[in-house]
């Protein structure tokens, strides 16, 4: 299994996995239907990679998974118009009471690692390690940092370019209260963006840019890009397999989730989809630049996921 790019487009963007996928010709599962995920671009590779192995053993099964974004997946979730909702952040209260108000039920289910990374151009040899609080300066409602001179002193006296995620995104949310203390709390003067992907090439294509977004996208783009270290107090800290599992990677570790309509659950075509994705989902996460769980969460997950599809409830 290899990670591959695929073309996105911002909003929502459908992936259709081609029911020939994969091996010789004939199904290898009599089972039909239809899977519906939309959401997080951050948590979209692992959801990429879980379809496409899927669907070599159930080519009946056609799975749409969509990169709306956090909130975006949020919003079709509780209309009841998706199955399952990738999130980078846990569910607001005002979406918990919306899914309430449409009648969704759900379970919140930890899929994955992340190590949220501070990224720049390769050509950057100088801000090798930020403090949480230099982060916070260049991201804070009405900051005064617009070159990296601003910052610290024998920085280049270039300006900042800057690349983050658009507001509808977990990544946005997760960022902004780990660095701000508060949700949603940004300068809104940056190139902003739901697709990862855009965000890459622009740093890319940015000596003197800075941008944020998930570990994977940065592990699948190493060699064009550099990660910058955050001092949280216990000195520069990258992101790695260690450090973003023992949380010292910190504050910008954190979990990535899948929420799954109860309902929906119980067709045997999603629940097989949910099924697959807790049993080999293990094996395939690391290809796509996240950290998996422990053996036994997994084992937890599968259990509650038997109990979710053969309840009444």
């Amino acid at each position: 299994m290899t990670f591959r790019t695929h073309s996105r487009l911002l909003g929502t963007l459908a992936l259709f996995v081609p029911l020939a996928c994969g091996g010789e010709s004939g199904s290898t599962s009599a089972l039909t239907g239809t899977v519906e995920i939309d959401g997080s671009s951050t948590v979209f590779p692992i959801i990429e990679a879980v379809v496409e192995e899927f669907q070599i053993e159930h080519r009946g099964v056609r799975v749409t998974a969509g990169i709306s974004g956090t909130g975006g997946g949020f919003r079709r979730f509780c209309a009841g118009e998706t199955d399952i909702s990738d999130a980078s952040r846990p569910i607001s209260d005002a979406e918990r009471e919306e899914c309430a108000r449409n009648g969704i039920e759900f379970i919140e289910m930890p899929i994955a690692w992340d190590g949220l990374s501070v990224i720049v151009h390769p050509d950057n040899d100088w801000a090798q390690c930020l403090t949480v609080e230099e982060v916070r300066r260049i991201w804070e409602p009405g900051s005064d940092v617009t070159t990296w001179a601003d910052l610290r002193s024998g920085f280049p006296a270039e300006p900042i370019t800057l690349y983050g995620p658009g507001t509808s995104s977990g990544t946005f949310d997760y960022f902004t209260e780990a660095i701000m203390g508060e949700s949603g709390a940004s300068r809104p003067d940056y190139q902003a963006s739901e697709d990862d992907n855009v965000l890459v090439q622009g740093v890319v294509g940015d000596r003197w840019a800075l941008g944020y977004f998930g570990y994977a996208y940065y592990i699948e783009n190493r060699d064009r890009l550099n990660v910058v270290q955050i001092d949280s107090g216990e000195g520069c800290i990258g992101p790695d397999q260690t450090t973003i599992e023992n949380g010292s990677y910190a504050p910008l570790s954190r979990p990535l989730f899948i929420y799954v309509n109860r309902e929906s659950a119980r067709r045997p075509a999603v629940a097989a989809f949910l099924e697959y994705a807790f049993t080999f989902g293990p094996e395939l996460i690391p290809a796509t630049g996240y950290i998996p769980l422990t053996p036994e969460q997994y084992a937890e997950e599968r259990a509650e996921l038997e109990a979710m599809s053969t309840s009444g409830a």
